[in-house]
């Protein structure tokens, strides 16, 4: 039992001193995606290992921002060198290799605070893992699909008619009026808007308005819709005839 104690013990010794000679701070460390948003990085203070890299994405709503090298060891590393007025469009990414050991400091050429450090440790990195998921875009670029159109009548007089249509989400829906001459030439009549929740709409169309002022004759609309993103629609054409009574 005495035998098998002391064994037992040199064994434990032998795992503590395995452990301290673990490299410090290395199994945090790994390549890093930091996205940029609200005037801040995602991840202000971020640490690597050696050779690993960092890559940075602009996914708005605000854009007007670079990654500037601030310090001796940042010196020259920029993600906009040839203006002194970066602004990118949303998805925009720029990456850096880290091959020297160091704490890199950078920050914004316009917005001073919009700051952040990289620490590099001595210790071999992965330059091919990537824990980090692709940071998403916080602005919505898809534009709203505008389905299911249709006028109740395709004939109406000056009171107008009913317009249905739906919508995936809140838009406001905006329709340019064409009138045909005698000719078959069109010509703009005006405009109307309305707005627009998720799901089935009904609207009355035709009839006057601000920006349009029915008169007899055929007509063409192009309808869209704009959502608050301000993205537009494909744009959807309608024939009608408003009759002089």
């Amino acid at each position: 039992m005495r035998g098998g104690g002391r064994l037992g013990l040199r064994l434990l010794v032998a795992v503590g001193l395995a452990l301290l000679l673990i490299p410090v701070g290395g199994a945090d460390a790994a390549n890093r995606r930091i996205s940029i948003s609200d005037y801040k990085w995602s991840s202000p203070d971020i640490q690597i290992n050696l050779g690993e890299h960092v890559t940075w994405y602009w996914i708005g709503p605000d854009t007007m921002h670079s990654v500037t090298g601030d310090s001796p060891d940042a010196a020259g590393l920029d993600s906009d060198p040839q203006t002194g007025q970066p602004n990118h469009d949303i998805g925009d990414e720029f990456k850096l290799d880290f091959n020297a050991p160091g704490v890199y400091k950078f920050r914004c050429k316009l917005h001073s605070t919009v700051r952040g450090t990289v620490t590099v440790t001595d210790t071999p990195g992965d330059p091919s893992s990537e824990p980090d998921p692709v940071p998403k875009s916080k602005v919505d670029l898809t534009p709203p699909r505008l389905r299911g159109i249709s006028l109740n009548k395709p004939t109406f007089g000056r009171r107008g008619t009913n317009l249905k249509f739906s919508l995936p989400e809140v838009a406001k829906l905006s329709a340019d009026m064409y009138r045909y001459d005698a000719d078959g030439r069109r010509h703009f009549a005006g405009y109307a808007t309305w707005p627009a929740h998720v799901g089935y709409n009904g609207v009355r169309f035709g009839d006057r308005r601000k920006h349009f002022k029915p008169r007899p004759g055929s007509y063409m609309a192009e309808l869209t819709a704009i959502d608050k993103s301000q993205n537009v629609s494909d744009g959807k054409r309608i024939k009608f005839k408003i009759r002089k009574r």
